[in-house]
């Protein structure tokens, strides 16, 4: 039984989303699950397992940032998680994004000290190309506008760089968040399947943030949350094992 997360092997399916928020990770589980159960409750990292549409699913908050992440993380694969996707919010970076848009991250820029204490030379965190298929295609089949691309992940969000952002903009980066960057670098070295999908709950550009409203939000992140369980269920059985 893992430190952190006090399960054991069977306790978690082997697709798994991991939201920053342990309140996020309830709501999902009461909300998208059929017959859920809370498997982990350690120092309030709720998690839990059902099922979504006959398909076994759990979901495990992470906490904030990649240290707090990597240790969940590695004990979901320790307990059997083969397909991770990370489901949270982000700061959009790009001047004609809207608030509540949708982002699938294909490459996560380390701006964290983590990823590089796992590897330790430059490095690309990468998300796995089947999740970012499956997400795509299931954000069509609802309807759901996407934008693809790379993220950064920070580990700070008092930012004392005001510049930092229009820096990242001006390279095509799509958004900030604080947790991908080591969840596909751990899917890498772990060989377990990988994917961020984020809502942009606010803009952090030119001088200005905007926030979004809490209506807007749960809407949203609802939006999300039915793409991620569509895409973690249906990726499973596609080439099971890690290429």
């Amino acid at each position: 039984m893992p430190i952190h997360l006090r399960a054991n092997p069977g306790d978690y399916a082997e697709a798994v989303l991991v939201p920053g928020d342990p309140l996020r990770a309830k709501y999902i589980a009461e909300n998208f699950f059929d017959s859920p159960r809370q498997v982990n409750g350690e120092r309030g990292m709720l998690g839990y397992t059902g099922t979504f549409r006959g398909a076994p699913i759990s979901v495990q908050s992470t906490g904030m940032g990649c240290p707090s992440a990597a240790i969940v993380i590695e004990e979901l694969v320790q307990l059997g998680a083969k397909r991770i996707i990370r489901v949270g919010t982000c700061g959009g970076l790009q001047p004609d994004m809207q608030l509540g848009d949708l982002i699938i991250a294909l490459t996560a820029i380390p701006a964290d000290s983590t990823a590089a204490h796992y590897v330790g030379e430059p490095h690309c965190p990468t998300a796995d190309w089947d999740i970012i298929h499956g997400a795509v295609h299931a954000a069509k089949e609802l309807g759901k506008p996407v934008r693809v691309g790379p993220i950064v992940s920070s580990d700070i969000f008092y930012n004392p760089d005001g510049g930092q952002y229009q820096r990242w903009s001006d390279r095509g980066v799509l958004a900030v968040e604080m947790e991908a960057a080591v969840l596909f670098t751990l899917g890498a070295l772990r060989k377990v399947k990988t994917g961020c999908l984020l809502t942009v709950s606010d803009v952090v550009l030119e001088g200005e943030f905007i926030r979004i409203s809490d209506e807007e939000m749960k809407k949203a992140v609802d939006q999300m949350t039915e793409l991620a369980l569509e895409t973690a269920t249906q990726t499973s059985g596609k080439g099971g094992h890690a290429h």
